[in-house]
């Protein structure tokens, strides 16, 4: 895997990955404190949580769960010294979908978070990451 960072000006950074999505980063400059897109750090979370919902998503697709939502609500600390490394992170899952298992869905996070969750699995070296979730049955609001 490959990727590229060019710097724009200020403090805005331009990424570039290996498929070749772009995406602004930054952090505030200046005396209007523009911020021109997410910090690194932002990203770092913002991945986390696109780790583990892709792995959600693909494993309660795998077992045939009419899944039809699933998103991620991150809250995190980081460090008061540098390097200001996360130190705990929770994350709540919203899980959206017709007469969805809620074991099923327990289970699909949990394997996230303990074994497919590349991202996770790194952050926690530093951050007690914990987690919780909700079933949203969508078959309930279907009918009224």
């Amino acid at each position: 895997m490959k990727a590229r960072v060019k710097w724009i000006e200020d403090r805005t950074f331009v990424g570039q990955s290996e498929s070749g999505h772009n995406v602004v980063l930054g952090t505030a400059f200046g005396s209007e404190g523009q911020k021109p897109g997410p910090s690194p750090m932002e990203l770092v979370l913002i991945g986390t949580g696109g780790c583990s919902a892709y792995d959600v998503v693909h494993i309660l697709e795998k077992g045939r769960e009419a899944i039809e939502d699933c998103i991620v609500e991150i809250d995190a600390d980081r460090a008061e010294q540098e390097p200001k490394v996360f130190t705990r992170i929770h994350m709540h899952f919203v899980v959206k979908g017709r007469n969805l298992a809620r074991h099923k869905v327990e289970r699909a996070i949990g394997l996230s978070l303990e074994k497919y969750c590349s991202a996770s699995a790194m952050i926690a070296k530093t951050a007690a990451i914990t987690h919780d979730f909700e079933v949203v049955d969508t078959a309930d609001t279907a009918a009224t």
